[in-house]
C-alpha cells in the first residue's frame, strides 16, 4: 500500500454522524479537500471552498465529488460535529502506520493552548491539547483536548494506554512529571525521562540537593557530557551528569515505577554580551549514559521548535477564530497531519517554503500526499 492509499484508508475510516437525508458530499471528499488546502498554505473553511473551486478537475483524479464543490457552510458544518475522537484516531493510526515503517525512538507529550479559541460571551475558555510528536521523524502521533474541569495527567494517561510504546522512551516536561505517568509508560514496555521542578518539591529539593553536594565529583561514580555549540551569534555550552544507584539512597525508587538514574543538565548560553545558566534535573529507568540523556532531554524541545512553533508562525493557529463546537480541535488534528506529512518530504526547505510550493505545483502537493 502506497502512502496515499494509506492515508485514504485512515481517513475513510472517521465516523460520519451526519443523517443521510440531504447529504451532497462525501465526507471523504471533505476531509481529503481540508487537508490539501491546509497542506497548500490555506488556513480556514473559505480557503478549503476556494482550493477546492481552482482545483476541481485536478481533485477529480482522487476523489468523486458527485455533489460538486462543498460550501464553505458544508465544511463548517461537518467539522463542527466531527467526533473529535474519531478524527484524533485517524491521526494516531496513520503515524503509527508511518513510525512502522520509518522507525523513531523518541516520544514528546507536551501542552498546547489555541490562544483564540476563548469566547468571552459565552463563557467559553481557550481549548488547550496535549500533543504527541516523535522528534526524529518530525511526525505528530497523537493530539487531544484536555478537559476543562481536569488537569493534563488523565489525558495524558489515556493516551499513552493507547500508544505503542514499546522500545520506546517517553520525554514529558514537569508537568507530566508524575508517578502515576512513569509507572504507565514501564507498564507499556517503554523508558521515561521526567524533568523535575517546583510540581515536585520534595524531589527537586532532593536532586537539587544531592548535585549542589557533589562539588567537584571526587569518589563519586558518575558518567559526564559536555558539547558547545556556536552559531548566529550565539554560543551554547550543555553539560551533564548521570549517577545511576542513587534513587536507592534517595528513596526515590519506592515511589517511581523502576526509576535508575537521576542526572542534571546545566545550559549556559551567551548572546553577545549577555550570558545566562540554567541547570535542571531528570528521574529516568535508563542507565547512566549522560550522552544519551542529553540528547533525549535536548530532543524534547523540539516539539516546540518543530511542531508548536510552525504551527503559529507558519499555519497561524494561534489566530484562528475558529471556536464553535468540535471545529477547532478537528482542525487541529488536520494542521497537524499536515505538518507531519510535509516534514516527510520537504528536504532541506522550511514547511512554509513547501507549503508555497504545493499551492503552486500540484506535482509536489502529490508527492507531499503520497510519500518519501
Amino acid at each position: 500500500m502506497n502512502g496515499f492509499e494509506s492515508l485514504i484508508g485512515h481517513l475513510s475510516v472517521v465516523a460520519d454522524v451526519r443523517a443521510e437525508r440531504g447529504k451532497k458530499h462525501r465526507l471523504i471528499d471533505i476531509l481529503f479537500i481540508a487537508l490539501c488546502t491546509i497542506i497548500s498554505g490555506g488556513e480556514g473553511f473559505s480557503d478549503m471552498e476556494d482550493f477546492a473551486t481552482l482545483r476541481k478537475r485536478w481533485l477529480r483524479k482522487y476523489i468523486e465529488l458527485p455533489g460538486g464543490v462543498p460550501s464553505y457552510f458544508t465544511f463548517r458544518r461537518v467539522f463542527q460535529i466531527i467526533p473529535p475522537r474519531s478524527i484524533g484516531e485517524c491521526l494516531m493510526n496513520w503515524s503509527q502506520s508511518l513510525r512502522d515503517t520509518t522507525g523513531g525512538r523518541i516520544i514528546a507529550l507536551d501542552g498546547k493552548t489555541l490562544r483564540h479559541t476563548f469566547d468571552t460571551w459565552s463563557g467559553q475558555k481557550a481549548i488547550h491539547l496535549v500533543n504527541v510528536w516523535m522528534t526524529e521523524l518530525g511526525l505528530a502521533i497523537a493530539c487531544e483536548r484536555v478537559d476543562a474541569a481536569s488537569n493534563e495527567i488523565p489525558t495524558v494517561l489515556d493516551m499513552l494506554e493507547r500508544l505503542s510504546l514499546k522500545g520506546r522512551t517517553v520525554t514529558l516536561d514537569a508537568l507530566g512529571c508524575q508517578k502515576e505517568i512513569a509507572r504507565k509508560i514501564v507498564e507499556k514496555g517503554g523508558d521515561y525521562l521526567l524533568c523535575v521542578k517546583g510540581n515536585q518539591p520534595g524531589l527537586y529539593e532532593d536532586l537539587q540537593g544531592f548535585f549542589h553536594d557533589c562539588g567537584d565529583w571526587k569518589g563519586i561514580e558518575h558518567d559526564y557530557f559536555e558539547s558547545l555549540e556556536k552559531g548566529h551569534g550565539r554560543i551554547e555550552q550543555r553539560r551533564c551528569w548521570a549517577v545511576e544507584g542513587e534513587a536507592n539512597w534517595l528513596g526515590i525508587d519506592k515511589d517511581w515505577k523502576n526509576v535508575r538514574t537521576i542526572a542534571a543538565i546545566e545550559r549556559k548560553r551567551t548572546i553577545r554580551d549577555k550570558t545566562s545558566m540554567e541547570t535542571t534535573y531528570y528521574i529516568t529507568n535508563l542507565g547512566a549514559n549522560a550522552e544519551r540523556i542529553a540528547s533525549i532531554a535536548r530532543s524534547h524541545w523540539g516539539i516546540e521548535n518543530g511542531l508548536h512553533w510552525v504551527l503559529d508562525v507558519t499555519m497561524n493557529e494561534d489566530m484562528s477564530r475558529i471556536r464553535k463546537d468540535h471545529a477547532p480541535e478537528n482542525l487541529a488534528v488536520i494542521r497537524r497531519i499536515a505538518v507531519s506529512m510535509v516534514n516527510q518530504v520537504k528536504g532541506k526547505k522550511s514547511v512554509r517554503r513547501s507549503r508555497k510550493y504545493a499551492g503552486w505545483d500540484v506535482r509536489f502537493l502529490k508527492k507531499i500526499l503520497t510519500g518519501p
